[in-house]
């Protein structure tokens, strides 16, 4: 009788698979391995682009899946997270929005976040790897660790006075500690709320919307993100490089400055504001104090463009990354001139324009001794329960002038205060410098001049470094004394007042 073979049998008698089972089996291998590096793309390679994509709401969800990490001014939070009932569980809200709005910025579900918001949002919102905890099950999970919190350095009372003082004008006002760049005020009028638009519903696309399109600009940073030209107060600047490079040695003796003052290469003289200012061979403290463009516009054509642009440099001028960690617009001091347009650019006039912050950190270098501290807006970052992520420490940004040098200029910014046009910043019981500015700009001169002042303030007496150097800019009002004695000054008093506690 013949052997039957069993069918599924191998060649050896041994069960084993068919041709076609092993084929189908070789074909679910290259399916799963495939899968595997589809996934891996995706996953891996592709994740960043995936996350970027618009049309990705996952992150969206995430991001506002929990209360928002808190910015604080002092020991409380000026910001706050409020339940929505909706795609998204939380929206952000604010405290006395339009008073730090140029400080917090916003943070809105439809149009992203600014300002504080924007460079701190991965702490804010949890996603910063320095707040996960040790945890095997939360890395495993990807649980969302709670929001941190963002302490500014901002003083309460000082912003607040900025903001009163500015009121309904449309100005900036910024504030620095010399010794250390703590930003202790930043305020731009007019505001805003940056709560008004922090949801995704029809209100908040309107407020935006409205916001937008409001001539007067709002939601502009001035103190930051705008710059104006200086007028006067850059004389500051111009006396420190003229006393640094030795073409002044003595504040109180003549400059040699002639009067009238022609402009090189041109027949056109350079005016002065005041009588005060028309004669020949005025001192420098004379001409601080008067506000003399003639002799001003002579010490720096004197000092030389190099000598000049490496002072302005040094207090802030032409840094395209100034950072707070915010970053400030580029205040403009041109390295190439002729010498007509040098000695215009050393009264604050042609093409030279700076931030609020940049004309604070000049009056704080002098303050400071001729140091000029990098100005910061955040003292330190933590976890939700206080715990430190990161402290930020002083740093210095240049050493601008020796003390010696920035000894005299002090002296010349008190003489302004006390016997010049810079009278109205006078506090009792405190030394006060300062240097006014009254800016023409527009097609020939026609624009409603920029009223500035800077200044620094101390208590009688103390030999400590001035706890408070101010830059305020008011660059529409409807006074009719649009001067920077008149309209800047009284708000810089005030700021001033609040840091010293008067």
């Amino acid at each position: 009788m013949a052997r039957v073979r069993p069918r599924g049998n191998g060649p050896q008698g041994l069960p084993g698979i068919s041709v076609t089972g092993r084929r189908a089996g070789t074909f679910c291998l290259l399916l799963v391995a495939a899968l595997c590096v589809q996934a891996t793309r995706v996953q891996v390679f592709q994740a960043q682009d995936l996350d970027r994509n618009s049309a990705n709401q996952r992150l969206t969800v995430e991001r506002y899946a929990q209360p928002r990490g808190d910015i604080l001014v002092g020991p409380d939070p000026v910001t706050g997270s409020e339940p929505t009932g909706g795609r998204y569980a939380y929206k952000r809200s604010y405290t006395d929005g339009p008073t730090y709005a140029a400080v917090t910025g916003f943070a809105s579900q439809a149009y992203g976040t600014n300002q504080l918001e924007g460079t701190e949002d991965e702490l804010l919102t949890g996603t910063d790897g320095r707040l996960a905890g040790w945890s095997v099950w939360d890395a495993v999970s990807r649980r969302q660790n709670p929001g941190g919190d963002v302490h500014t350095t901002l003083n309460r009372a000082a912003q607040q006075a900025a903001m009163r003082g500015l009121g309904d004008q449309k100005g900036a006002v910024a504030a620095i500690e010399p010794a250390t760049g703590r930003i202790l005020a930043l305020a731009s009028t007019p505001s805003y709320d940056p709560g008004s638009f922090a949801g995704y519903g029809a209100d908040d696309q309107e407020a935006w919307n409205r916001l937008r399109a409001d001539a007067d600009e709002p939601m502009l940073n001035r103190a930051l993100r705008q710059t104006y030209p200086p007028g006067s107060t850059f004389k500051v600047v111009t006396a420190a490089a003229a006393l640094a490079a030795g073409v002044v040695t003595d504040p109180a003796a003549p400059t040699g400055a002639p009067f009238p003052y022609v402009l090189p290469g041109t027949t056109t003289p350079l005016v002065n504001d005041t009588p005060a200012c028309d004669r020949p061979d005025l001192s420098l403290a004379a001409a601080m104090t008067a506000s003399c463009n003639s002799v001003l516009g002579y010490l720096g054509v004197r000092t030389g463009l190099d000598r000049m642009a490496e002072m302005a440099g040094n207090l802030g001028f032409n840094d395209a990354r100034l950072d707070v960690p915010v970053r400030a617009a580029r205040s403009n001091f041109d390295t190439r001139m002729d010498e007509s347009q040098l000695a215009l650019s050393s009264i604050g006039q042609f093409d030279t324009a700076a931030t609020p912050l940049t004309m604070a950190m000049v009056a704080a270098g002098v303050a400071n001794g001729g140091t000029v501290m990098r100005p910061q807006l955040v003292d330190r970052l933590t976890r939700s329960d206080g715990t430190t992520v990161q402290l930020m420490k002083p740093a210095v940004y240049r050493r601008a002038m020796t003390p010696a040098v920035a000894g005299q200029v002090r002296g010349l910014m008190t003489d302004v205060v006390e016997n010049g046009t810079g009278g109205n910043a006078r506090i009792a019981g405190a030394v006060v410098g300062g240097k006014t500015g009254t800016a023409q700009h527009g097609v020939g001169n026609s624009g409603t001049p920029y009223a500035w002042f800077i200044s620094w303030a101390a208590p009688a007496g103390s030999d400590a470094v001035p706890p408070v150097a101010v830059a305020v800019v008011v660059a529409d009002s409807d006074a009719t004394d649009v001067t920077g004695g008149a309209l800047a000054a009284p708000i810089a008093r005030s700021v001033m007042r609040a840091v010293l506690g008067g």
